[in-house]
């Protein structure tokens, strides 16, 4: 049954749109040759569309709380699917595919929009404005590739008639059609005998949004449809006038630079030409003062610095294409075993990967999507793998991404650890030699035999189960719950550990953050030594965020 081009249809899209990019990630990752033959296009994509989804899942939990009556308009629900790809883009192809929804969301989330209105003609809009928006985020624009596929997709709209469903389905079957045609676009493609990777990405993001709007498998084709009919394209020669631009495939720049950047729209601009005279592969996207920038250069710390000087640039991601290429093409051999560990620090991740586990970094107010995790376990390459997130508000993202590890064949287990320190009680007493079953019981029976607590500053006056707290006060977190507010890092946490002990312990973790001094943690263990006999202290250096986080076992 159709389904009205709402906020729940946009939720749908989304969740489709996940689950398509989740099934042919493989696939898209294996024919990316184009700009750079670095076989990630699937995967970021994936991620693109995960942020995506989480930020409109966010919205409509936060509604939940008002009540049963309280659900998000369609505006609502498209700036954060739109926000969400913004902040989350990866690759050329997730930024690029960002710019298209945030395109979509100009028109979607309209004044006139919220009215009663015809979906096919807001439909249409949206597609043309999806275009046009991502047209003018890439400096050097390349036919043959995910652009050619969306400018077709929105070409067959405008001249279909119909309602909603239909014009999605004609947008979709335009991008069919154009994606069997990017061979004889680019030659790059056609000497590898394969469609775009992005192109790809698109006609899968666009068959969700038929079947969201359907409510069925309004877009069901064989997967192999686009190959297919490129095979048949590259069989009977490209037509003369498919052009076939010759771009070159071999050597480019060294690294990838990715990084949020809050900017004007006139620092963005003469960041844009800096960029384009540093390399290639230039995209910048957003607005409104949050913009995503993606270039391919050999100076990274150039590309860096440009953003330095145009505003205030975060999440800087660099990856170097040599390593990142060598790492996809090594043959490993699978280990039987593995632990894959959530931690935020450098320090905590030193720790954890001397003893034996493959780490996910997380920076502040940056949680990883589960596609991350999952691309850790892959990184394992591992047949059996424990889990650790190390942080209650990461067990549904650690779950989805247990979930689907194992569908790739991998066995995994998911110990629910709530803090690092739990993390390194389980990781204390892992033993690959031993069977998993056992192996997995022991390391939850320690994660859970270790209490946790937490030490932060208040960033404003807030109600707490301690009472109230004021702006700069030290809280002490136990399981938890603030149990302790202070005025001083070290005399907070002696209380905490003093309440921690009441209830016995043989071992005290000290985890110090980034910035604090050896003294408060030696302050600490005097502090243990004098006042709990038979209780030994270990102190870390975690760099992570908090400025203490204790483990009492």
């Amino acid at each position: 049954m159709p389904h009205p081009l709402d906020a729940d249809a946009v939720r749908a899209w989304c969740g489709l749109a996940l689950d398509a990019l989740g099934g042919a990630r493989e696939e898209i990752d294996a024919i990316n040759v184009y700009p750079v033959a670095d076989g990630d296009t699937g995967t970021n994509l994936y991620l693109t569309v995960e942020s995506a989804a989480r930020a409109v899942d966010a919205v409509f939990d936060g509604h939940a709380t008002g009540g049963p009556g309280s659900r998000p308009g369609l505006a609502e629900a498209v700036r954060a699917m739109a926000h969400g790809a913004l902040i989350g883009a990866r690759g050329n192809s997730g930024t690029i595919l960002a710019q298209l929804l945030r395109g979509m969301a100009e028109v979607l989330a309209a004044p006139a929009a919220e009215e009663r209105r015809d979906d096919a003609a807001l439909l249409r809009r949206a597609l043309r404005r999806a275009v046009e928006s991502a047209y003018e985020g890439v400096a050097r624009p390349v036919e043959g590739t995910v652009l050619s596929v969306a400018t077709a997709a929105a070409e067959a709209a405008e001249v279909t008639p119909g309602d909603g469903p239909a014009v999605a389905r004609a947008a979709h079957e335009g991008a069919l059609t154009a994606l069997a045609a990017t061979p004889c676009q680019l030659e790059v493609l056609g000497r590898a005998g394969v469609v775009d990777a992005g192109g790809k990405g698109l006609v899968e993001v666009l068959g969700a949004l038929v079947t969201a709007l359907t409510g069925g498998p309004g877009a069901a084709r064989a997967a192999a449809a686009p190959a297919r009919a490129a095979h048949d394209w590259l069989a009977g020669g490209c037509p003369a006038e498919a052009g076939g631009v010759d771009v070159p495939a071999g050597d480019g720049p060294a690294f990838e630079v990715i990084y949020l950047l809050e900017a004007d729209d006139t620092a963005v601009a003469r960041l844009r030409t800096r960029l384009d005279a540093l390399g290639e592969s230039l995209v910048v996207v957003g607005g409104d003062g949050l913009w995503n920038v993606h270039v391919h250069v050999d100076d990274a710390g150039a590309a860096v610095e440009a953003g330095i000087d145009a505003g205030r640039p975060y999440r800087v991601r660099i990856t170097h294409f040599g390593s990142a290429a060598i790492e996809r093409t090594r043959v490993h051999e699978p280990v039987q075993r593995a632990v894959v560990a959530v931690v935020p620090g450098e320090g905590l991740a030193a720790l954890c990967a001397e003893a034996g586990a493959t780490v996910v970094t997380v920076r502040p107010g940056e949680p990883p999507a589960s596609g991350e995790l999952v691309q850790a376990v892959r990184r394992a390459h591992a047949r059996e793998v424990v889990l650790l997130p190390n942080d209650a508000d990461l067990r549904h993202t650690a779950a989805a991404a247990a979930e689907q590890a194992r569908a790739e064949g991998v066995r995994v287990a998911l110990i629910p650890t709530r803090s690092p320190v739990q993390g390194i009680a389980a990781l204390a007493v892992h033993e690959s030699g031993r069977r998993f079953d056992e192996d997995v019981v022991a390391m939850t029976s320690a994660a859970g035999a270790t209490r946790h607590a937490e030490l932060v500053v208040a960033e404003r006056q807030s109600w707490t189960m301690a009472g109230v707290c004021q702006a700069g006060d030290v809280l002490g977190l136990i399981d938890g719950d603030v149990a302790v507010i202070g005025a001083e890092l070290a005399a907070t946490a002696e209380t905490v550990l003093d309440r921690m002990l009441t209830a016995g312990g043989e071992m005290v973790t000290l985890v110090l953050g980034a910035d604090v001094p050896d003294a408060v943690a030696d302050r600490l263990q005097r502090h243990v030594r004098g006042g709990h006999l038979a209780v030994d202290t270990v102190v870390y250096r975690g760099g992570q965020r908090a400025p203490l986080l204790v483990g009492v076992e």
